[in-house]
């Protein structure tokens, strides 16, 4: 302990206690949220119809940080943004508690609006404050601790989730993510006084007059060409939000290539190497996101979760268990492939307490009707995640300690290639649980899906805290926070890419092959920074 206060700033704890409560918040809705649209007490959507909004919500959740971190950058600074984006998504949250379609559209606005000015500006305050030489070596691993204490808040939030919307409805767990943002920026306003003076705001005479700019060649278009993509004839991308998302995106990211043209002659390699770590890692995102889409479904629908009555009666008082009651009856609301049966509008038909548990059960394992069987709730599964996280950053700050005294610590591209190749060995993980179970038929050990959330976790570790760490060594000094915000609009395409490719879910009989896809595509990704490894690493060797 006494390392951490010698070696990084007062401020770390502060902002990492501010971002846990605010991880707190965004994962317990998150964990939730899919699960929500699909059951019969909540919005009782298809499964594709429910992935398609939760997809649709990634992607502008992450979109909006690019004009969040330009307002920061040259209008209200880092602390006040922070402080408005918390308020919107605590009230977005809160606002997500009251039952209907219009509240739900009121609230995601909200919260997508706040993020984007939370979360650029936060990653961007901590790099200010490793500015001092007496901490600039210790950002990469500043960043790690930080990712580290945030993810906490990811751990316990799910247990949070099930005890309210099993004990209470789903409306109370919306409520404490709520609660949850509101004390994380309590804390950060007690911290203020050690963050202060990394709150540098670059205002000028002309600071309204560029945000006006933005706003006019940016934002409008990418307005104009969403609406275009949501009327395109014969969707393009699978449905009207996925085109007008992805339509709408481009003038942001023609706004961020033509930085190429726009920036000064010094800063074009930079700016360069960060274009190309963005795109490449929108491949990392796409999978990585699955987390609340497929892999949701995985463990809801193809994992044993059932436990028994001992376990059950010393874990309901916690509200981690869920009692499901079998009706031979209603079991049939799902075919065969485990696809519900949608009307019209794409709404399912009355079923029991759809996604159905039993549907693929063996006939051995199946109750009586009208009995109950206890399962541990699914949000729970979203917990593994940040659990490794805590326990491996250590172990991976220690790993990467050891190598650098020896001086063979890979570069932070290498760390980054890596990330991309272990991500897609988790996806092999997944063809290991559908190759060995016949998941039509019988449920998945779940320790499959914790090998799983191990090796991805990894991946997550060499690439996400790290990367953050780039941006903020690598971008000029006055558009620090307008390129993590690329940084997150790369997030966002991939967010949204993974609720498209996680549409494609039902169509694949032999889920093997899916994750075989997702193996394909981030083995290619990671292979592409390894070719231009040298290269990158010499631009992060100049500039950092």
């Amino acid at each position: 302990m006494s390392d951490i206060k010698n070696k990084h700033p007062k401020g770390l704890k502060y902002l990492f206690l501010t971002e846990m409560w605010e991880r707190f918040g965004y994962y317990l809705m998150l964990g939730i949220f899919a699960l929500y649209l699909m059951d019969m007490d909540g919005m009782k959507m298809s499964r594709s119809g429910a992935y398609d909004i939760v997809g649709t919500y990634l992607g502008l959740v992450y979109l909006t940080p690019f004009l969040g971190g330009l307002i920061a950058d040259k209008l209200l600074g880092y602390r006040v943004s922070i402080l408005i984006g918390g308020i919107l998504c605590s009230a977005g949250y809160m606002i997500l508690a009251i039952p209907g379609e219009t509240t739900m559209w009121i609230a995601l606005l909200l919260i997508i609006l706040g993020n984007g000015l939370f979360k650029p500006n936060i990653s961007t305050l901590l790099g200010n404050l490793y500015s001092k030489d007496e901490y600039k070596n210790s950002k990469d691993a500043g960043y790690s601790i930080f990712y580290m204490g945030i993810n906490i808040g990811a751990f316990v939030c799910n247990f949070v989730a099930a005890y309210m919307r099993n004990n209470y409805g789903w409306g109370y767990a919306f409520l404490a993510a709520g609660i949850g943002m509101l004390i994380g920026l309590i804390i950060f306003l007690a911290g203020t006084k050690h963050i202060k003076d990394a709150d540098i705001v670059k205002k000028n005479n002309n600071s309204g007059s560029e945000i006006s700019r933005v706003l006019l060649y940016v934002f409008v278009p990418a307005i104009i060409f969403g609406v275009g993509g949501w009327f395109i004839p014969d969707n393009v991308f699978g449905s009207d939000s996925n085109d007008a998302f992805l339509f709408g995106c481009i003038p942001v990211v023609v706004f961020y290539g033509s930085l190429l043209f726009r920036s000064k002659k010094e800063e074009r390699a930079q700016i360069k190497a960060l274009l190309a770590i963005f795109a490449i890692m929108i491949v990392f995102w796409m999978v990585f996101k699955q987390n609340a889409t497929a892999l949701t479904t995985f463990a809801e629908n193809y994992t044993e979760r059932s436990i028994g009555l001992d376990v059950a009666r010393v874990s309901k008082p916690f509200g981690f268990v869920q009692e499901l009651v079998y009706e031979k009856d209603n079991v049939t609301a799902l075919d065969d492939k485990l696809r519900p049966i949608v009307d019209d509008k794409g709404k399912v038909q009355d079923a029991f307490d759809y996604p159905n548990y039993f549907i693929n059960c063996p006939e051995d394992k199946l109750p009586k009707t009208g009995d109950s069987v206890n399962l541990i709730s699914t949000e729970i599964f979203q917990s593994i995640n940040p659990f490794f996280i805590i326990v491996l950053t250590p172990l991976i700050l220690s790993f990467f300690s050891f190598l650098s005294r020896r001086k063979k610590e890979p570069s932070t591209p290498a760390k980054m290639g890596w990330g991309l190749i272990i991500t897609g060995l988790s996806s092999l993980v997944m063809v290991g649980a559908v190759s060995f179970t016949d998941i039509y038929a019988d449920k998945a050990s779940a320790l499959w899906l914790i090998g799983t959330y191990g090796v991805l976790t990894v991946g997550e570790l060499l690439i996400s805290p790290i990367g953050l760490s780039l941006v903020s060594k690598l971008s000029p000094r006055d558009i620090t926070s307008f390129m993590m915000g690329g940084w997150f609009l790369s997030t966002s395409i991939g967010n949204k890419l993974s609720g498209i490719v996680a549409g494609f879910w039902d169509s694949f009989n032999d889920k093997s092959y899916y994750f075989l896809m997702n193996f394909a595509a981030c083995a290619c990704a990671g292979l592409l920074i390894f070719i231009l490894l040298k290269w990158l690493r010499r631009i992060v060797n100049e500039h950092s």
